[in-house]
């Protein structure tokens, strides 16, 4: 299984950017997504996250309003839209999948890891 997250880059405070996540999972369209982020000497972040359908989205408080999470299963894809960008924004971006039908929290397991993507916001 592979899950691949692109879309990073260098943008200016306030700025958009939208992150993808391809997953090579046969069953990604049963498999809740979930946006993580890592920044320098930080723990791990659960940002965003989505069920299977696209019914049910989970987002941190910090990027509530800001960021919007989706998903195409017919691309086997999961998009993070990310607006109004700040610099503690500023990290590693990766995305992580489980196969699992209900619904997404803070607490929900994910059992397949990518490698990521750098966002970088600054002046």
């Amino acid at each position: 299984v592979q899950l691949q997250a692109s879309g990073g880059g260098l943008v200016q405070p306030g700025d958009s950017l939208t992150l993808s996540c391809t997953a090579s999972l046969r069953t990604f369209s049963i498999s809740a997504v979930g946006w993580f982020r890592q920044a320098p000497g930080k723990e791990r972040e659960f940002v965003a996250g989505i069920n299977w359908s696209g019914t049910n989205l989970y987002y941190v408080d910090s990027v509530t309003g800001r960021f919007t999470i989706s998903r195409d299963n017919t691309k086997n894809t999961v998009f993070l839209q990310m607006n109004s960008l700040k610099p503690e924004d500023t990290a590693v971006y990766f995305c992580a999948a489980a196969e699992y039908l209900g619904r997404v929290g803070s607490n929900t397991k994910f059992t397949y890891w990518g490698q990521g993507t750098l966002v970088t916001v600054s002046s």
